[in-house]
């Protein structure tokens, strides 16, 4: 691992950049958070291990299992998630090895470009929600007046440091424009905070770092920090089916991390090596009490914002994961960043996404005048956005609207005749 300056730099980047999202679901499902960034470090260099490092992605914790890992909490516990999140890493590598016997480019009829690239655009804008939520809050925690007008101000100055940086600066900085973002933001908040400018609330809260531990050796030490799995029939049948929904999503993610780095990683290293990766990596996570692990868009975002795509800068994300993981401090201040600071990073994130999408339809020079590509680019985003939420098929299992997305536009592409 060439550990120089540079790529510290921009492996604390991508940190920053995967550090909410990984931390969310634990938060939100009872897990423990030092765990979750514990497995998706280790998770992301097993990954990069078994695709001979030539992947660019970092593996955080996926939202597609928190019905499942929270009705294990509910009815059983958190040791009987971890059964069955290792049970659904399992059927990763049982498609791994049917993807393998198949062949790529029997797969690779099933997404062409007509297919991919509003798939693409619809990961991006299915997430630009997320965007506005950071900004605006939600539900109780909604914001109004003095402290939403705030709330845009931050965002929309930090969005404006980005691109500034993006595009008229040269070298180095050209480099980091979300970790400048990201520190600009902080500073912000922390002079209006300062001015007593903030609205009615302050703009970071301090408190989670003054109650954290330094340090979480203690705990691997005397066993508590991992929680082992065990082995409940009734959670594996809840959350062992949610590895086939997430495996359309894996196609989704690695044809978007393709695209950004212009390189085919169904042929080289292969799908069924991207898929054993994040197998190995989600049962790993179950054997010590982590979320299943997922390639982040967070991350992809931040590689077509960056243009450095050198695998080794995700590697050293995963190792001060891992240090970040068992130093509470550290980890505490990375969860004070302000969400409006976040917001303005998502907005270009996300969107850089979505516009890979275009740019796959674009270069694949496919003529709109056929009502056959409208179609299916039609069904791909009004399905993909229009049930952001999903379907709920029971209360423990959610079909994403990405994965809806994808089967309407794979049907739709061997269905349709090609003279339409």
């Amino acid at each position: 691992m060439l550990l120089t300056r540079k790529n510290t730099t921009l492996g604390l980047q991508h940190l920053f950049a995967m550090f909410g999202a990984t931390v969310l679901v634990p938060a939100l499902t009872g897990l423990d958070p030092a765990v979750a960034l514990f497995s998706a470090g280790v998770g992301t260099l097993l990954f990069h291990l078994i695709t001979k490092g030539k992947v660019p992605v970092f593996l955080g914790s996926s939202f597609a299992f928190i019905g499942g890992i929270a009705y294990a909490a509910t009815n059983y516990g958190l040791a009987e998630a971890g059964g069955g999140i290792i049970i659904a890493g399992l059927i990763y590598l049982i498609i791994a090895a049917l993807v393998y016997f198949v062949g790529v480019e029997r797969i690779r009829s099933f997404v062409p470009p007509i297919v991919t690239g509003p798939i693409i655009m619809v990961i991006g804008l299915m997430l630009s929600p997320v965007a506005m939520m950071y900004v605006q809050g939600s539900g109780d925690f909604a914001k109004t007046g003095s402290d939403l007008l705030l709330s845009w101000l931050v965002a929309l100055f930090v969005l404006v440091i980005i691109v500034v940086i993006m595009i008229f600066t040269k070298g180095f900085f050209k480099l980091v424009p979300i970790l400048i973002g990201i520190a600009a933001g902080y500073v912000l908040c922390i002079i209006l905070d300062l001015l007593k400018v903030s609205g009615s609330n302050p703009l970071i809260n301090l408190q989670p770092v003054r109650d954290a531990s330094w340090f979480s050796f203690k705990a691997i030490a005397d066993g508590t920090f991992f929680t082992l799995p065990a082995f409940n029939w009734s959670v594996i049948a809840v959350i062992a089916p949610i590895a086939i929904v997430t495996f359309m999503e894996h196609i989704g993610d690695i044809t978007t991390n393709g695209a950004v780095v212009g390189k085919d990683f169904f042929k080289d290293p292969g799908l069924h090596r991207t898929l054993a990766g994040d197998g190995i990596a989600t049962m790993f996570a179950g054997f010590i009490g982590g979320p299943a692990n997922t390639t982040y868009s967070e991350n992809t975002g931040v590689l077509a914002v960056t243009k450095m795509y050198d695998p080794v800068v995700l590697r050293i994300a995963a190792c001060f994961a891992i240090i970040l993981s068992m130093i509470g401090k550290l980890g505490a201040v990375l969860q004070t960043i302000p969400q409006p600071v976040m917001g303005g990073v998502s907005i270009v994130l996300f969107g850089m996404i979505a516009s890979i999408g275009m740019r796959t339809i674009s270069e694949a020079n496919l003529d709109f005048a056929h009502s056959r590509n409208l179609i299916i680019v039609a069904l791909i985003l009004v399905v993909g956005i229009g049930l952001g939420g999903g379907i709920a098929i029971s209360s423990n299992l959610t079909l994403s609207g990405l994965f809806l997305a994808a089967l309407v536009g794979i049907i739709a592409n061997k269905v349709l005749p090609k003279e339409l």
